[in-house]
């Protein structure tokens, strides 16, 4: 049965509802939530501590998403869609956020945050988009767009 086209607003709608729609867990759980679309795709993730929460979604062929994440009340999203992206994000502390989205093709991006209370988001769109965002410390606020060829 063919597969639905999402668009870049569908995606990140995509995301965002399986981030939001958290079946009833224990007050100290970790979630993970991945949907895959098309083929060769690869999802990974490690939580620590208490209360985290994954989504990835991805559509298309061959991306790779990776989250990590060690201490209380971090989230991160990650929704792909095209072919060869990489997403890495990485978080350490408290009520971290992070939400990476990628439409198109070869991208790389890596969010890296070590604190409490920042969030961090990126956005790449076409072809052949790199980013990295790296905060350190309390409270801090970072968002990129990039469209490349």
């Amino acid at each position: 049965m063919p597969q639905a086209t999402l668009t870049p607003r569908k995606t990140i709608a995509a995301v965002l509802v399986a981030l939001a729609t958290a079946t009833a867990l224990p007050a100290s759980a970790n979630e993970i939530s991945i949907r895959q679309y098309g083929y060769g795709h690869g999802a990974g993730g490690e939580q620590t501590g208490w209360r985290n929460r994954i989504g990835t979604f991805q559509e298309g062929r061959f991306n790779d998403a990776v989250v990590r994440q060690n201490g209380r009340r971090n989230t991160a999203a990650v929704g792909q869609n095209g072919r060869r992206n990489n997403a890495d994000a990485w978080q350490r502390g408290r009520d971290n956020a992070a939400g990476i989205g990628q439409f198109g093709d070869d991208h790389s991006i890596v969010v890296t945050q070590d604190g409490n209370g920042n969030i961090a988001a990126g956005v790449q769109v076409g072809s052949g988009c790199s980013g990295e965002v790296v905060q350190n410390g309390r409270g801090n606020v970072s968002a990129f767009v990039q469209t490349c060829n």
